[in-house]
């Protein structure tokens, strides 16, 4: 099968017809109507087989959670979501998982509204590169530079599941209870949090989201916005798959450097605390003007955490 052939039967019905799609897939590159006064908001993110999933991942989760970590960055940046492009290496054509992979691919473009408007496929290790694009309203975009002393910080959902679900993994454990296979939900199938970072436009101070754990992804926004920050470790949020299933010794490490939640961390300024809390936020700590990130215990004792999250150079 030739690369124009795949294209059509697997592709084609990513890019439906659309308002804002003049010309889609098929041509030698993309005509996209960007609404009056709004800013295009540009991210990449590549994904490779046994580094960033496990090998044997299903291919309709890996087609999900492609564009679900690009996703979850336009969430960060109070955007809304509007097409991607695909960049695909495989390493033969396999008509089965391409199926399945765009199955995957499609269930969540289509939840979200978002359509495929380009790419290329090559043959090589299974590698995917995945490009989102949306759109904010001129200076309304949520960026890690904002953050103040005095504001709250807050985290949606919970921490810690992907992380505990990939320890798992590597231990050579599959995903047999109801509990286990919660945690390898969250995984595979991460749920960016598009219709949050739109309600947070005007709330938020900073954002960002949670792909390389919270301690460090937090630390980004602390080094961006000059400021520090204090966490409550019991505040921290966790599901009750990840309570009945983590050792109590790697609690706070899977919850603070364990990677793949694709969770929104907030700032919220004293002013808007209230409107945040009406949100699905949990609140977890405070900016501080003191540089450094502190952990504070359940007896009210604060002690720097040096820690970081996941690092792809180290």
């Amino acid at each position: 099968m030739d690369e124009f052939t795949l294209i059509r039967r697997h592709f084609a019905t990513l890019s439906p017809p659309r308002e804002d799609v003049s010309l889609g897939i098929g041509d030698d590159a993309a005509l996209l109507a960007i609404p009056p006064g709004e800013e295009l908001v540009v991210t990449s993110d590549m994904l490779i087989a046994g580094r960033h999933f496990p090998a044997e991942t299903a291919p309709a989760d890996i087609g999900w959670k492609a564009l679900a970590v690009n996703l979850s960055d336009l969430a960060a940046m109070g955007a809304q979501a509007r097409w991607f492009t695909l960049a695909l290496s495989l390493p033969e054509v396999d008509e089965q998982w391409l199926v399945e992979f765009t199955r995957g691919l499609r269930e969540l473009a289509q939840a979200t509204g978002v359509a495929l408007v380009g790419g290329d496929t090559t043959r090589g290790p299974l590698t995917l590169t995945i490009t989102a694009l949306g759109t904010v309203p001129a200076g309304q975009a949520l960026r890690r530079s904002g953050a103040r002393p005095g504001d709250a910080i807050f985290v949606s959902g919970t921490l810690g599941d992907a992380a505990l679900a990939l320890r798992h993994w590597q231990g050579g454990s599959a995903a047999r209870t109801a509990r286990e296979k919660q945690l390898r939900q969250r995984l595979d199938r991460p749920t960016p949090r598009l219709a949050l970072g739109l309600a947070l436009r005007g709330i938020a101070s900073a954002a960002i989201d949670l792909s390389d754990g919270l301690a460090g992804d937090l630390g980004h926004i602390l080094a961006a916005s000059g400021v520090g920050a204090s966490l409550d470790a019991q505040a921290l949020p966790m599901s009750d798959a990840f309570a009945d299933l983590v050792p109590d010794a790697l609690r706070d490490e899977l919850q603070l450097t364990g990677g793949d939640d694709y969770e929104l961390c907030v700032c919220v300024p004293p002013q808007h605390i209230e409107a945040a809390g009406r949100l699905a936020l949990t609140r977890i700590g405070r900016i501080e003007a003191e540089p450094g990130l502190r952990l504070v215990d359940a007896e009210g004792r604060s002690q720097a955490f040096t820690s970081t999250g996941y690092r792809h150079f180290p």
